[in-house]
């Protein structure tokens, strides 16, 4: 139970922290655009994007660099607190797993401490998520499709938190939740390899684990690590994202899978991939380094 209370150090938290808002503040465009592109289903009007240059150069042409920025405020703090409660639980877990003696883990340890963790944070993080992923789909002139006119237009992260409670409950602000929990082995696959490719290179090097490394190595480790995860579980997010738009009403989250797959086929599971990988990869890289060198710092300041 000590070897547990004693990873929870605010250094994970913090250093967590400072790299998820790093990462979203220099590349939430390809956020943007990638959501756009998952929701793309061709069932309902809204824009029609036919890949990721044409949708970037019509939302510039419709409202300029600054409409890439929409929904960016609770894409900052969804992408803080996750990374932050993420490494804070992660590593206590983690600790507590290695006990007093301080054991070396295997691959199934670091994907259960990382799977656990996640679960945690996406109960915390959801509501964000979707009140991003309603901004990110606020379109010019069709904001009021399929919803009440009351509740069409979102001013700002707070008003959308507000008007979602009110007008469809608790429910609303965890929609989307299922397929998150699947998602959990997005950062469970990811952390798992993220820590072996240290571990292995550590031992390569005859190094400690823990030794902080050139950022060059642990942007190798973490580009890796998020692009294997990636491709091994991205259809979740497009339903996630399909889930919590509010111009399309499926009946669940079997209902979205069905839809998406008897109309688009597997290409559906997979639209929006391209930005995504152009957005996350970078930005675990800037989220991992910051992450380290700041966890370090804090530790032996």
């Amino acid at each position: 139970m000590m070897s547990g209370l004693k990873g929870l150090n605010y250094e994970h938290f913090v250093a967590g922290i400072s790299g998820g808002i790093l990462s979203t503040l220099v590349l939430h465009p390809f956020d943007l655009l990638k959501i756009r592109l998952q929701v793309n289903d061709g069932i309902i009007v809204r824009p029609t994007y036919t890949g990721f240059v044409q949708a970037f150069k019509s939302i510039v042409r419709k409202q300029g660099y600054i409409g890439l920025y929409q929904g960016v405020t609770p894409n900052i703090w969804g992408a803080g607190a996750s990374w932050g409660f993420y490494f804070f639980f992660y590593n206590a877990i983690k600790s507590y797993m290695q006990g007093e003696e301080m054991k070396s883990l295997g691959p199934g340890h670091h994907m259960l401490a990382a799977a656990q963790s996640g679960v945690v944070t996406l109960f915390i993080t959801n509501p964000i998520w979707v009140v991003k992923t309603r901004l990110c789909l606020q379109y010019d002139g069709v904001n009021n499709i399929g919803v009440a006119s009351n509740s069409a237009k979102y001013t700002g992260m707070v008003d959308a938190l507000r008007k979602i409670y009110r007008f469809e409950g608790l429910g609303g602000l965890y929609k989307g939740l299922l397929p998150g929990l699947f998602g959990v082995s997005h950062g469970a696959l990811q952390f798992m390899a993220y820590e072996e490719l240290k571990k292995n290179y550590a031992l390569y090097k005859g190094q400690e684990v823990n030794k902080l490394q050139n950022p060059l190595e642990y942007i190798t480790f973490a580009a890796l690590s998020k692009m294997f995860a990636v491709v091994t579980t991205y259809p979740y997010q497009v339903v996630r994202s399909r889930l919590q738009d509010r111009h399309t009403t499926y009946s669940g989250t079997l209902d979205a899978i069905t839809k998406t797959y008897r109309k688009e086929r597997w290409r559906g599971f997979y639209k929006g991939m391209f930005p995504n990988l152009l957005r996350v990869t970078p930005a675990c890289c800037i989220t991992f380094v910051v992450y380290e060198n700041m966890t370090y710092y804090l530790k032996n300041r």
